[in-house]
């Protein structure tokens, strides 16, 4: 048994041989970007991709789609006071993310 990319290129040519590879829906197409993906740290995007993918999504997803829906909120709001009750709901929420993503940092877990 070769290296683990020798038996995944293994695979890949047997299924293209077989016409599995081309039976699928987007065989030969882009892959569509997730939303979100750009505001996702570079080194989490592909765990959380295959999280996603797997059904499984952990908070920290929900966490930067409430940061992109406040965000959106916030340039929206023509009101003073509520500009600043968003404003301040959304700096709580990045400082959330940040002390979780610096503990995925430092420890690898949280």
């Amino acid at each position: 048994m070769g290296t683990l990319d020798d038996e995944i290129a293994r695979h890949l040519k047997e299924a293209a041989l077989s016409g599995e590879l081309r039976a699928a829906e987007s065989y030969g197409k882009p892959m569509e970007e997730d939303a979100g993906w750009h505001a996702t740290p570079e080194t989490l995007r592909m765990p959380f991709k295959i999280l996603k993918n797997s059904g499984f999504y952990p908070p920290e997803i929900a966490m930067f789609h409430q940061r992109a829906d406040l965000i959106a909120a916030v340039r929206a709001c023509a009101d003073g006071a509520e500009r600043r009750k968003l404003q301040r709901q959304l700096s709580e929420l990045e400082q959330k993310i940040a002390l979780r993503l610096e503990a995925l940092r430092i420890r690898g877990t949280l």
